[in-house]
């Protein structure tokens, strides 16, 4: 594909996003694609054969963000707290957009995908060993503790993907999510590191 497919298909994703942000995965259709990015059905089935094959291209792609972030960073040999903050940031940023949250549309996605492979389950993964590098990257340098990489990365996992879901249900103070990226500090940097 062209650079004006790859450009077209940019351009479908996000269009696509902001849809089932909006909508869920559940109530997003084809037509309703091609009505928000005005194409023919021709023309955004030359990119996509269906919306699931859209959406799960749109979290592959977060997660493939996320573990390039991570794996240039620790080339590039910058600190691990600057990389962590980059990334909390971005978390916090996404925390406080409830409308911009696919939480809801990803839980629709995967509890409607009984008969495949858990899909989730390997993106779970994915996400896992990218943070496990970072975190160990962190421990080497003596900028993190010593800690159960797999228990943070499960709190930082659950507690984002929690906020992400219950903004969709309730309104989240702007607070929270300081408090949490907060307390992800607390147990992942070491004290010279904090000042």
């Amino acid at each position: 594909m062209g650079i004006k497919g790859d450009k077209t298909k940019q351009f479908i994703k996000q269009q696509a996003k902001v849809l089932f942000a909006d909508k869920g995965f559940k109530n997003v259709t084809m037509k309703d694609i091609c009505e928000v990015t005005e194409l023919s059905r021709g023309g955004l089935y030359r990119h996509y054969n269906s919306t699931e094959q859209l959406f799960s291209e749109i979290i592959s792609e977060f997660l493939e963000v996320q573990n390039d972030l991570f794996s240039e960073s620790i080339d590039k040999g910058l600190p691990a707290i600057e990389i962590l903050n980059e990334i909390l940031n971005r978390y916090k940023s996404e925390m406080n957009d409830t409308q911009g949250s696919l939480s809801m549309a990803i839980y629709e996605y995967f509890s409607s995908r009984e008969n495949e492979e858990n899909v989730l389950s390997k993106q779970y993964n994915l996400s896992y060993h990218s943070w496990k590098k970072l975190i160990e990257y962190g421990i080497s340098r003596n900028e993190f503790k010593q800690v159960d990489i797999k228990g943070v990365f499960d709190i930082i996992l659950f507690t984002y993907q929690g906020v992400r879901m219950y903004s969709q249900l309730m309104p989240i103070p702007n607070e929270t999510p300081e408090r949490i990226i907060e307390q992800i500090k607390l147990l992942l940097l070491n004290k010279k590191t904090e000042e």
